[in-house]
């Protein structure tokens, strides 16, 4: 499947290379998936269906004047065609009245054939009945509400320069909450390029156990600071704010990233923490949409020293860097694993709370790196290293500088990979695998 969608978009390529005008410069990005969705409600399939589509961007460069448009494609070549042609003249006519572009930038390496990539991570695709059927089974009589979503993501890119660059791969993504009552649930993931029967029935099992404590009068603690461990899960609802603005080389050069003071005054985080955007994962493809090839890595935090920024074509342009990212907001987070086994969590964190969710986060002090967001679903009371009850929803608000700085007593052994869910427009390819941290402090505020 994967062969004949590259050869399709190749060849649609070659014909609209054709028809362009003296010094024009066309360059093509694709994107395209075929996907199952499967809706799932009181462990009951309730809705499954089939997506395949495929979109085309065009940039059409003369000089330092372009035009840029998007188009979906229907998948057959005369159709395609004839609409792609329409929007080339369309684009020719917009193209006369812009203004030159100062940050216009895109690959025309010396050598076309090295920058020449082909990936194909799609030969096991999971067998969507297979998974559904564990699925339906492992969760029983739990009233699971969920979606499934499984198959093959395509990218493509392609210039009249001579450059052609392919990537796909298949995935899986599980994202569900068993419900017990009212707001007590327990949310959870499993996703990735592999169905491993094994681990579904772990988190199901887990998911169980959980369930039963949640049944349990909840505790209502008072604002205060907390002994706390953060799921990976939870952990990564801090580390995408962090990475909202903290990680691009523009909010950097314009002094608007929430890290600033790592950047301007040197403060660092706690030595555990190494954060780096791995592009060598295989869920995003290594090439940017104008072109430029990825390195397999970006070393972002360096044992809790801030190292390196994301750097997009037009920041690359505008600051004379080399570009390193499609977009200045990490897609394919990497957090070091720490030396704090899983099974010895409880036991380290004593007494104190057990957060498995946070949601509604936003920044109460930008500078400082301020954050303030709810717990959610299974938050748990632990005495003694046993959980002894549910805790009702409370309100924090800290610093990642604290949180992942001073307040950071270790980082588990085992990490989570976990896949963004998102389907806005098309499935999303971020990513990120993290493990989960225990502090010493976490601020409750109400």
């Amino acid at each position: 499947m994967s062969g004949e969608m590259q050869d399709y978009f190749y060849n649609l390529a070659g014909d609209l290379f054709d028809t362009l005008e003296c010094d024009e410069v066309l360059l093509l990005d694709f994107s395209g998936e075929d996907s199952d969705f499967v809706r799932l409600n009181h462990n009951r399939i309730r809705q499954a269906g089939q997506v395949g589509q495929r979109s085309l961007s065009l940039d059409l460069i003369a000089g330092a004047r372009h035009a840029q448009a998007s188009i979906e494609l229907c998948g057959h070549m005369e159709q395609d065609f004839k609409q792609l042609s329409a929007l080339m003249v369309s684009l020719r006519e917009q193209r006369a009245f812009l203004p030159e572009d100062p940050y216009l930038n895109f690959s025309s390496p010396e050598s076309v054939a090295a920058s020449n990539t082909e990936y194909h991570h799609d030969n096991e695709v999971v067998s969507s009945q297979h998974a559904l059927e564990q699925i339906t089974e492992g969760a029983g009589d739990t009233d699971l509400v969920g979606i499934f979503a499984n198959g093959i993501q395509y990218a493509g890119f392609a210039s009249s320069i001579g450059q052609r660059n392919w990537h796909s791969s298949a995935t899986f993504n599980f994202d569900w909450s068993c419900y017990l009552a009212k707001d007590k649930a327990v949310k959870n993931n499993y996703a990735g390029f592999s169905w491993q029967p094994e681990v579904l029935a772990s988190k199901m099992d887990s998911a169980r156990y959980q369930l039963a404590i949640l049944s349990r009068p909840a505790k209502t603690i008072e604002p205060g600071e907390y002994r706390a461990y953060l799921s990976p899960s939870a952990l990564n609802e801090i580390i995408g704010m962090m990475a909202w603005g903290g990680f691009g080389l523009k909010s950097h050069r314009t002094s608007n990233t929430p890290l600033m003071k790592m950047v301007e005054e040197g403060l660092t985080l706690a030595n555990d923490v190494t954060l780096r955007e791995y592009h060598g994962r295989g869920l995003a493809p290594m090439f940017t949409a104008s072109g430029f090839i990825k390195p397999d890595e970006v070393s972002l935090i360096e044992a809790g020293h801030y190292h390196d920024c994301l750097v997009s074509a037009r920041s690359a342009k505008e600051y004379n860097q080399a570009v390193n990212a499609d977009y200045e907001y990490p897609g394919a987070l990497d957090m070091a694993a720490g030396g704090l086994s899983q099974d010895d969590v409880l036991a380290a964190l004593g007494t104190g709370l057990y957060i498995n969710n946070l949601w509604y986060l936003n920044f109460t002090d930008r500078n400082n790196c301020q954050l303030t967001g709810m717990t959610r679903f299974a938050c748990f009371w632990v005495e003694d290293g046993e959980i002894v009850a549910p805790v009702n929803v409370m309100r924090f608000d800290d610093s990642v500088f604290s949180l992942l700085g001073d307040s950071l007593i270790g980082l588990t052994a085992e990490r989570e990979l976990i896949l963004d869910s998102s389907t806005y427009g098309q499935r999303s390819n971020h990513s990120i695998e993290l493990p989960g941290a225990l502090l010493s402090s976490l601020k409750l505020t109400l």
